[in-house]
């Protein structure tokens, strides 16, 4: 069996939802000792063990709980008052996140979406910048992030979205950024933007009315024209605007 933490370094590397829970005190009898440790994932699915039972059970539910929120915490365990497991001893168990970054899609690696990608980088976002365009990514950093050379609509039907995904839009055709915009915007997102002057910003909205495609209350959620409003003219200021508006949402608690 490989080892638990190059499981958990798999895992980080991946950017698949988990959790550490650690044994960080025992006393009296107990089914394992200090310092064994257990890896949660989000389908309740674990790797190693704490020893089984209700302990266990109990920890998975909570283990489920920090993956979702992100916090930390530290659980103490009467084994037998708590969970009427008969060895009778105390563990004190610590349940942390593995790396989870909220997934950034990028459609578009023009100027702006290159200018973007290297930026965001930075702050924390597991990024996939998508294009259907030969050659597009030759002179990218694909160590850095994910690409997805292809069909724009073929990526989304694939792709993950939930309730951290950030999503923008700004692609080499304006049929091809509202084409993202009506498939995206009904999915689940924490954050969906859209390059675009005022004209083509209204023209967008209009067809998502018109189409039925969502009511005015959740077209005006969509953050477009994209990002902080300040004056900015190339693709790197532009990224500038975008990504402070992207670390505006993510930390907004």
């Amino acid at each position: 069996m490989k080892d638990i933490l190059l499981e958990a370094a798999e895992l980080i590397r991946l950017n698949k939802p988990a959790a550490m829970c650690t044994v960080v005190e025992t006393k009296g009898s107990s089914p394992r000792k200090s310092g064994t440790r257990m890896i949660v994932l989000l389908d309740k699915t674990i790797i190693g063990t704490i020893g089984g039972g209700s302990v266990e059970y109990e920890t998975i539910k909570r283990a489920i709980d920090v993956i979702k929120t992100g916090q930390p915490i530290l659980y103490d365990y009467n084994l037998k008052d708590d969970l009427q497991m008969e060895c009778g001893g105390d563990m004190q168990v610590y349940i942390e996140a593995l790396a989870n970054k909220p997934n950034l899609y990028i459609f578009g690696a023009g100027h702006v979406g290159k200018a973007l990608s290297n930026l965001a980088v930075k702050f924390d976002f597991q990024i996939t910048i998508i294009d259907e365009r030969d050659n597009i990514f030759d002179d990218y950093d694909i160590n850095l992030l994910n690409v997805f050379n292809g069909d724009f609509v073929e990526f989304i039907n694939t792709a993950d979205f939930n309730d951290k995904t950030f999503v923008t839009i700004m692609t080499h055709e304006h049929k091809h950024d509202f084409e993202v915009l009506s498939k995206v915007c009904k999915k689940p997102y924490k954050y969906l933007g859209m390059i675009g002057s005022k004209t083509k910003v209204r023209q967008a909205k209009n067809q998502l009315l018109e189409k039925k495609i969502l009511s005015e209350d959740k077209i005006n959620k969509i953050d477009m024209p994209i990002g902080i409003r300040i004056k900015c003219e190339t693709p790197e200021e532009i990224a500038v605007s975008i990504v402070a508006k992207l670390i505006d949402v993510k930390n907004d608690i």
